[in-house]
This record gives C-alpha cells, structure tokens and sequence, in this order.
C-alpha cells in the first residue's frame, strides 16, 4: 500500500470545508487530495492516517448493507440453537436469550446490555447506513446528512454481535457433553453476518462525504 502525503493548508473560506479533512490524532487541518487505488493519505505533523482511496469500498457498501439486514431478520427469527437433553428438546432465539435473562431480577441489566449491543444498536447502525446509501445512490443528498455520520461513528464501537456469536460457540462447545445440539439457521446465518458487518466496518463512515452529493 503506498503512503500518500498532503501538505496542510491555510485556513479556507466555509465553501470549502466539504473538502477538508482533520487528522483524529493531533487535530491537523489539510485539504483533501485525490488518491489513487491503494494508497492513503498521512498527517505531516503526527503520521497518523488521515483517510484512504476508497471508491471500490464505497460502490460495494450499499449490496453489503442490504445484506447485513437480511441476515440479521433471519438471524433474530429463526432459532440460533436446538437442545436435545433426555427426549425433551428446546431452542431458543437471539429475543428469546434477551427475555430469559430480564425475567431473572439479578440479570437485567445484563439482558439490557445484550439487547442493546446485539439488537439495538447494530441494527440502528445498518438502518442509519441505508438511510445514507439509498438516496445517494440516486444522486440525492440525505436528510441529516452530517448528523446520522456522527451518530454512526459514535454507536458503532458499541456494536458486539462477534462477542455474543463467540460466547454461543463456547457454550455450544461445553453443553456438548451433556446434550445433543443442534445449531439452528440462526447460528449460520448469524455467522455470515459478523463477516459482512466486518467488511462494513472497514469502511469509515467519514468517507461518505466525497461521495455526496453537494447541495444546491
């Protein structure tokens, strides 16, 4: 991958701030330079990395995303895992998980930390994605444009479908003894899920903005 460096600018009229970019590691300003496929661009000051050439991440996002919706209605409806202890068989859901450990008092909190890492927030990240992607697609500039990038940015370190798809393997793997599992269409497609949610999560979200289209 080739390094790519851009030289820090005067300060510029607010016609062009849609074309600076800040560095996230010591606040440097600099304007955006084009980039060519592979390279990226580095801070002067700081060496850290500014952004990099992106466009075939950018054409592929919006497939990616209506795809990480699919899989996550399918995985939250089929069950994730059936057990067979003795004749008697149960399954359980990804909502069911949730409303299991809300009815235990001591587990609230736990159920709410569950519910909001690995329902909530991904699935308002995928939403906010789509609200973006969808209209720019047509060459049309979304409603809270610069808003629903922040909150992206924000929610998204708190997105943990990996952690609570790598606890079920651990588990699966230690009830095995015991009873007979069977993993459900969830558990599969949970798992093609976490590798579409971490390409998407390659792609920085401040990445969109030289891909917009400029008001009128």
């Amino acid at each position: 991958m080739t390094d790519h460096d851009i030289t820090r600018n005067a300060p510029v009229s607010s016609a062009d701030n849609q074309h600076l970019v800040a560095c996230e590691h010591c606040d440097a300003v600099y304007h955006r330079a084009g980039l060519a496929e592979g390279e990226r661009a580095q801070c002067r000051r700081c060496g850290g990395t500014l952004y990099r050439e992106s466009t075939r991440a950018y054409q592929r996002l919006l497939p990616l995303v209506v795809t990480a919706l699919i899989l996550f209605v399918v995985s939250n409806i089929f069950p994730i895992v059936e057990m067979d202890l003795k004749g008697i068989r149960t399954q359980t859901t990804l909502w069911g998980a949730v409303q299991a450990l809300y009815a235990d008092r001591d587990m609230a909190l736990v159920a709410l930390l569950v519910f909001a890492t690995t329902i909530l927030l991904p699935l308002a990240e995928m939403l906010m994605m789509l609200h973006l992607l969808a209209p720019m697609a047509r060459r049309r500039l979304p409603a809270g444009f610069e808003y629903v990038v922040r909150y992206i940015r924000r929610t998204r370190p708190w997105g943990m479908i990996e952690v609570y798809l790598l606890g079920v393997v651990v588990t699966l793997v230690k009830l095995s003894s015991v009873a007979d599992i069977l993993p459900g269409p969830a558990l599969w497609s949970f798992s093609a899920l976490v590798i579409v949610l971490a390409v998407m999560l390659s792609f920085d979200p401040r990445d969109l903005w030289q891909y917009r289209e400029p008001p009128r």
